[in-house]
Formats: structure tokens, C-alpha cells, sequence
């Protein structure tokens, strides 16, 4: 953890929540996350899981196994991908960055070790060798709209923006949708530090030895900001997060993981699942942001609080809350289809015995 004066640990509020290895702030949650909307500033994400696959044969093995098409991932690129159950439920969501000769997969924390398990059962004779590299390095993220400048200050870029492919309609023609990745992130090196670094919407995500963090952290130049912002931010992006947005059931439609999916890459696991209701276009369920009129505490709903309708029918559950800096009290919900739009026509929901309503936008 990047221990820089007036850090809060997540853990020193909650010692069970997820993100218990990492700050939750630095003295001043709405200031870190107007920092973040407006300018630039750095997130100690640490606590998330990393696996290194080398091998020669890793991305053609990858590309069978996950939804992303990584086949032809040019050296020094990332994107990011999800592995699926057999009938098309996320199991896993993971960032990739490949450097030419390893392909690096951070993912949240607590998934690196049924993820590598997952790989290495998978591996049987090709030249793959997936390791657990959680302990020596470490996740951080630049976010704002100043991480260019930022980046420039490490030696690394510039980066290219994402370049993301527009989501194809039902029922699209197969030429439509190209053989390359649904979302393509430049990549380069942060050679003072023996690190890489990967352009994501909104920012930049830094692989750096986890014995550097600091040092990444004094060199970069910019404040920091707890993971209270990151995650206020992220809701109000409507970015879903693997087991807060995600139960045992959840299918990439129905929480937007577009980014992570080629919609015409055949011959992976869940594959025809996603097909399906792609071309039929009705997901169950639907992530929605919620914003929550009748709160007065500071405290948000916990996560997997129900979201029920004013006859107390429940329709779904709330994934994360935050106060935002601009929003106020906000929470995405995963919630039935149908009771999605029932609410966006003027029906009324509850969380936790407060009023809910969903963003028009």
C-alpha cells in the first residue's frame, strides 16, 4: 500500500471488504474524486490480482478460452476479456497487456488464484506457463483527463487513446466486426522502473515490481486519490466490477461488458450464450444507476442490498454505492428487464428503505 500522509486503509473501516489491502482515501474523498473527473491522480490499486503467461503458444490459447479475440494482440497492446461458464455467466473479467514475450492478466482482488487454477487445468501440452506474480507486482492507476501529461513525466508515451469497435447490431453481418480485439489498448514501457504501462478509457493503468510502488508514486508527480474516488467515479460511469455488479448468473449483456467481448469470435466457452441473446436482444436483467433521493447518513447501501419495487416485490440488488462529488449518494443496481422500465416510466423503487430512482441518461 502507497502509505503517503493521511491515508485511511479500506481495512481500518472494514477488515472484510474486498479492497482492505489499499487506501480508502487521503483525508478528503470529494476533493480526490474532483481531482480525478477534472485533472489527474494517482490510485493505489495494488490489491489486485496479477498472472503472467508466457509461452509461445499463449495468445492462440488465450483466444480459445475467453471472449476477447486475441489471436493476432501485437506486442506492447491490451485489451481486456472475460471467461465464461458453459452456459455464458462471467466467471472472470481480467486486464491483458502483452510485451512480446508474456501476456501480463491483472484482475480483481481475491481471482488470481481460481483464475491461474482455471489456466494451468487448461494448459495440457501447449507452451504455456501461467504464474501468480501477485506478490512482486503491483497495480496502480493514473485517471483524469491531465494522464498524458502524466504518463510524459515516467518517460512512457505518448499512448494512443483506446480505440474501441462500436457494438454490432442483431443479427450483424459477419463482415462487419474485424478479426482484432472489441477494444484495443496501446501499451509501452516505464524502463526507470522495470515496469509497463497500459492507456485504458479515462486514464492509465501502471505494472510496476511492487517494491517501486512508492517510488512510481514520488516520481509521478500528481496527488493521490483513495479508492473511495476511483470507485465513485466508476459508478457514475456505469462500469460494472466483478462481484459487486456480478452474481453467479450474470451474462456480459446484461451489465454492458462489451469491451471484453468480440461479438463474432466463435469456439469458446459460453460463446453460443452470448450469441443468443445478443441476436434476440433481451437481457434478463439490466445495470442501472440509481440515484438515492431519500438517504441522510453518510453511509451507502452495503453491496447485494435488494432493490425491491413500492409493493416490496424484489427486482434486484445494488452492486456499489458512493457518494459522488457532483451526484451525491449513487448505486449501480443490476435489476429485472422489465422492472427497469417500469421505473424509468415513473415506478418507484427502494433500497434498504429509502426511495431510488434511475438516471435518465
Amino acid at each position: 500500500m502507497i502509505d503517503f500522509p493521511g491515508a485511511v486503509a479500506v481495512g481500518a473501516l472494514d477488515a472484510d471488504h474486498p479492497d482492505a489491502g489499499v487506501p480508502a482515501h487521503y483525508g478528503d474523498p470529494s476533493r480526490e474524486q474532483r481531482i480525478l473527473a477534472t485533472e489527474v491522480g494517482l490510485v493505489d490499486r495494488s490489491n489486485a490480482g496479477v498472472l503472467a503467461v508466457a509461452g509461445a503458444d499463449r495468445l492462440g490459447w488465450l483466444h480459445g478460452l475467453t471472449s476477447q479475440y486475441l489471436t493476432d494482440l501485437a506486442p506492447m497492446s491490451g485489451t481486456e476479456l472475460l471467461l465464461l461458464s458453459p452456459h455464458g455467466h462471467v466467471e472472470e473479467h481480467a486486464g491483458v497487456l502483452d510485451d512480446g514475450e508474456t501476456t501480463w492478466l491483472d484482475c480483481p482482488p481475491g481471482r488470481a488464484e481460481p483464475l491461474l487454477a482455471f489456466l494451468a487445468g487448461m494448459a495440457f501440452l501447449l507452451q504455456v506457463d501461467p504464474v501468480d506474480r501477485s506478490g512482486d507486482r503491483a497495480l496502480l492507476s493514473l485517471v483524469g483527463p491531465a494522464t498524458g501529461e502524466a504518463l510524459a513525466s515516467l518517460g512512457a508515451g505518448p499512448l494512443a487513446e483506446p480505440d474501441v469497435l462500436p457494438v454490432p447490431p442483431p443479427k450483424f453481418e459477419a463482415r462487419t466486426v474485424p478479426s482484432r480485439p472489441s477494444a484495443m489498448y496501446a501499451a509501452g514501457q516505464l524502463p526507470a522502473f522495470d515496469g509497463l504501462v497500459r492507456r485504458v478509457p479515462g486514464g492509465a493503468d501502471l505494472l510496476v515490481p511492487r517494491s517501486a510502488s512508492g517510488d512510481v508514486a514520488a516520481a509521478v508527480g500528481v496527488p493521490t486519490a483513495g479508492i473511495w474516488a476511483y470507485e465513485a467515479l466508476r459508478v457514475a460511469d456505469r462500469r460494472p466490477r466483478l462481484g459487486f455488479e456480478t452474481d453467479h448468473k450474470t451474462l456480459p449483456s446484461e451489465v454492458g461488458w462489451t469491451r471484453a467481448v468480440h461479438f463474432h469470435k466463435g469456439c469458446y466457452r459460453g460463446q453460443e450464450a452470448v450469441a443468443r441473446v445478443h441476436h434476440l436482444g433481451r437481457p434478463p436483467r439490466r445495470l442501472v444507476l440509481l440515484h438515492l433521493d431519500g438517504l441522510s447518513s453518510q453511509a451507502v447501501p452495503e453491496r447485494h442490498t435488494p432493490v425491491l419495487t413500492a409493493g416490496g416485490e424484489r427486482v434486484g440488488m445494488i452492486g456499489t454505492g458512493a457518494r459522488h462529488f457532483e451526484l451525491g449518494p449513487i448505486a449501480l443496481a443490476l435489476i429485472r428487464a422489465s422492472a427497469a422500465r417500469t421505473a424509468a416510466a415513473g415506478g418507484t423503487l427502494r433500497v434498504g428503505g429509502i426511495a431510488a430512482s434511475i438516471d435518465p441518461d
